[in-house]
């Protein structure tokens, strides 16, 4: 049975279908205090928790959920869509907590194994106390991709090229380069795509989330004479004022994925999910 989180309902009912599992009729709710209760009525033997953990609060849904589940199921399988904190996988400074590590261990004593959606380093599935995987759902972003001019797919930096690389194959034409950085002074850094020229093309801007989308938007500004400019992303975050930003920098469309639950997102993971249940 596909027992959703609060903030993930669209992609637990998206996965029962491709799973033709039944959807768990989970109640959520909050005491005066603003704590968390949730309930879930019934589970099969299997009980498979899909949630995304976008916040503090979601965070304690999910053991909440965990463990209402477990009472139930011989079988708890999380699936972390997007995973909070997993950016977090080191310590900046002397004194400072390895965040994704502690998050891991928390999720991991309420569940027989962990599947998580493109986390930004496959290593944090190494934190878990329990078998983790890391699915790779970049492929769907060329779905929602309309038919393109000479597209060139461009990654923010050498480290995302294999996304990049992963939704160009998807797509079944294209190019496929990424932006080089360089240093012009102590303050000031100058990026443009490493080899590929960008005039009269459609180019097609690929990583593993927007959060502020400042990013995507120095890197926009960086294309010369671009027919048009799509940007794509499994986990669309889009903190504060991002969509703007990406519409003020030009943007025709942005596609993200149903990871995070956003007007963007075009696409499901679902079906790259089911692949590992």
């Amino acid at each position: 049975m596909i027992v959703p989180g609060s903030d993930t309902q669209e992609l637990a009912a998206a996965l029962s279908a491709a799973l033709d599992e039944p959807l768990a009729a989970v109640e959520y709710d909050r005491f005066a205090d603003g704590e968390r209760l949730v309930q879930v009525p019934e589970t099969d033997d299997r009980a498979v928790v899909v949630a995304s953990t976008v916040s503090d609060s979601a965070h304690v849904e999910l053991l909440q959920l965990q463990d209402a589940a477990r009472q139930q199921a011989e079988e708890v399988v999380t699936v972390l869509p997007y995973m909070g904190y997993a950016r977090q996988d080191a310590a900046f400074e002397d004194g400072q907590p390895v965040s994704a590590r502690a998050i891991a261990r928390a999720v991991a004593t309420g569940t027989d194994r962990v599947l998580t959606v493109n986390p930004h380093e496959t290593a944090v599935c190494d934190f878990f106390d329990v078998p983790a995987t890391p699915v790779d759902a970049a492929g769907r972003l060329a779905e929602p991709l309309p038919s393109l001019s000479d597209p060139l797919f461009l990654s923010p930096d050498a480290g995302a090229i294999g996304l990049a690389e992963t939704v160009s194959d998807a797509y079944g034409d294209g190019e496929v380069d990424y932006f080089e950085k360089t240093r012009t002074s102590d303050t000031e850094v100058e990026i443009e795509p490493s080899d590929a020229t960008t005039t009269g093309r459609d180019i097609v801007l690929v990583d593993d989330i927007v959060a502020t989308g400042s990013t995507m938007s120095t890197a926009v500004a960086q294309l010369t004479a671009p027919a048009r400019v799509f940007v794509t992303c499994v986990h669309p975050m889009l903190a504060a004022n991002a969509r703007t930003k990406l519409e003020r920098a030009g943007v025709d469309a942005v596609y993200g994925t149903d990871t995070i639950e956003r007007p963007v997102s075009a696409v499901s993971v679902a079906p790259a999910i089911a692949e590992h249940l």
